[in-house]
């Protein structure tokens, strides 16, 4: 079979047939007649390295559009003071610990010292409520993030519902463990 075409295509009859049509195929100028638009091609250019910032300057765009778009929910702000109760709760410890480590006396020696200042006691519990309200705020919404993994509770009434209710139980339990 292979034999067969080979010895067709070398027939001059097909060859010469072939031979005129090279002429008209290099005068023809198909994307004039179909009225398509010639494409130029350029040379290709990496993107120029831009700062992010830098960009966000130069196209007029506010830093944080967000912040001046939405009013402030309930529910963003919970989000952001939990996070700051975890971070107070965390530099507590972090002072708690080093202090033990560096501190020359121990914790009997430095509470009276604090008593011999004669503060009042409005005073005390006053200082003892600003030490125990993170832990009561970041206890009382650790619970409702507990409850929300039970797929509980995450329609927006009874987010706004929990919320304040973990509002009134952290001023409680900040006030119980101040009461101490």
């Amino acid at each position: 079979m292979n034999f067969y075409c080979c010895s067709r295509l070398s027939n001059k009859s097909l060859l010469g047939s072939l031979a005129k049509l090279r002429p008209a195929l290099r005068t023809a100028q198909y994307a004039q007649s179909a009225s398509v638009p010639k494409i130029s091609f350029k040379p290709y250019e990496p993107p120029k390295d831009e700062h992010f910032d830098l960009k966000n300057e130069r196209l007029n765009r506010p830093m944080s559009p967000h912040l001046t778009i939405y009013k402030p929910q309930l529910t963003s702000l919970l989000s952001v003071t939990h996070r700051a109760a975890g971070i107070m709760l965390s530099g507590y410890i972090t002072a708690l610990g080093v202090g033990a480590l560096v501190l020359p006396n121990d914790v009997a020696h430095y509470v009276t010292m604090i008593e011999g200042l004669n503060l009042s006691p409005a005073t005390i519990f006053l200082a003892k409520a600003c030490l125990a309200a993170p832990l009561g705020y970041h206890f009382a919404n650790g619970i409702r993030h507990l409850y929300w993994d039970t797929a509980k509770g995450l329609t927006i009434k009874e987010v706004y519902s929990t919320g304040y209710a973990m509002l009134a139980g952290a001023v409680a339990i900040s006030l119980f463990l101040a009461a101490l």
